[in-house]
């Protein structure tokens, strides 16, 4: 029986994807709920999974387009992998020499008697009527130097180190850019041209929150599962700030500011297949613990590719961390159609000036950038002023930046 594999829907307003990479060879054998294929949109990168087990035959080519609904292949679900139990047999041991030189005889041998091939090769081979002589010359010509790198070839088990290559190249590699990457280009690009992008920066004392960590990381563990991180802190401090800088999570739409009650913050994750931002919704009303295993979760589902669109669409504001590539400052980036973004950075101990005296503390520097038409200096600065003082006093956190002290007196 022959069944058809469609194109699913990543998800609303998307209707048509690109088969980024085949995770399996053209008239292959693959089995039920295998990989079979990364589809990529201008949003995600998501995985086909194969319905049933069977010989697999594409209908659209590695880099093509397809319409959402349209049959990306077909799986032939009469022609299961056969198990074929081979004899193994002991070979005598050969000098690494013998060893290059048996290789190369096994290839070039006029009768291919020693040519190993697959039951699965040899199912397809015997289905379209062709030879081990007519596979070995339609691969390619052997040439002189395909040997003598065979013959020069260090063994596995030999000890002597690989040589590098040559210490220079003029070779070029070119691939194709992904749709996910040729979109976030544009939007890159329109960013810089649309709107009125400035940063301001400030530093960041960590060592409350290393401390706290340090402290408790052990018990945090044992209770829920996971590790706390500095994200989390980060997410739920600018939740925080958003109360005393609300222009911070606004947004144009046309000749309108639009200002959400609520702060949707998305978490920039960087993948094999480029940069995508879960979103963390409602931080405002979440735990640090919920907040950082929700991080997790959908941080594992990006890198994985099998995180849904609805997963990485909306939010009112990004943060994202290139400490954790070294970075030491940089000038992040807005995500539209959102007015800011956060950078965290690198924490690197330095001398600081401590109540008149000289101390070393685990500093960070923080980057705020913001779009100028609607938000203001006062804004820009005060908020990440908020997030600093927030941070290095985490106890305020718990009543949602409020000090504990002013609350308890009522000023």
């Amino acid at each position: 029986m022959i069944i058809e594999i469609k194109i699913p829907t990543p998800g609303e307003s998307i209707t048509e994807v690109e088969i980024g990479k085949w995770l399996v060879e053209n008239n292959s054998i693959v089995e039920k709920d295998q990989e079979i294929a990364e589809i990529e949109s201008d949003k995600a990168t998501l995985t086909l999974i194969a319905d049933e087990g069977g010989l697999i035959s594409f209908n659209v080519e590695e880099g093509e387009t397809a319409e959402v609904g349209s049959v990306a292949c077909t799986i032939d679900t009469d022609k299961k992998p056969e198990l074929v139990d081979e004899p193994k047999t002991e070979v005598a041991a050969k000098s690494p020499k013998e060893e290059k030189t048996r290789k190369i005889e096994e290839v070039v041998n006029d009768s291919h008697d020693k040519v190993k091939v697959t039951a699965v090769a040899r199912k397809i081979m015997e289905e379209n009527d062709l030879s081990v002589d007519d596979i070995i010359k339609g691969l390619k010509r052997i040439t002189k130097n395909d040997v003598q790198a065979v013959i020069n070839a260090p063994s596995a088990s030999s000890d002597v180190p690989i040589e590098n290559k040559a210490s220079f190249s003029r070779e070029e590699k070119r691939e194709k850019m992904s749709m996910l990457r040729r979109k976030l280009s544009k939007r890159l690009v329109a960013v810089k041209n649309e709107t009125a992008m400035l940063t301001t920066f400030n530093e960041i004392d960590m060592s409350r929150i290393m401390g706290i960590r340090k402290k408790h990381q052990a018990q945090f563990i044992e209770k829920h599962g996971f590790k706390l991180g500095f994200m989390s802190f980060f997410t739920k401090a600018v939740a925080a700030a958003m109360k005393f800088h609300p222009a911070i999570n606004s947004m144009i739409d046309g000749e309108e500011i639009i200002q959400p009650e609520f702060v949707d913050v998305g978490i920039a994750v960087q993948t094999p297949k480029g940069l995508m931002v879960p979103i963390i919704r409602n931080t405002e009303s979440k735990t640090i613990p919920a907040i950082e295993a929700e991080i997790k979760e959908l941080a594992e589902k990006a890198r994985n590719k099998k995180i849904a669109v609805e997963e990485l669409t909306g939010g009112t504001f990004t943060i994202t961390n290139g400490g954790t590539f070294g970075s030491l400052l940089s000038t992040p980036i807005i995500n539209p159609p959102q007015s800011a973004i956060l950078g965290m950075h690198n924490i690197v101990e330095r001398p600081v000036a401590v109540n008149g005296k000289v101390e070393v503390r685990p500093m960070m520097y923080v980057a705020l950038s913001y779009d100028h038409r609607i938000i203001d200096g006062k804004d820009s600065v005060g908020f990440l002023v908020k997030v600093k003082e927030l941070i290095e006093n985490p106890e305020n956190l718990i009543l949602n930046g409020i000090n504990p002290e002013q609350f308890l007196l009522d000023i």
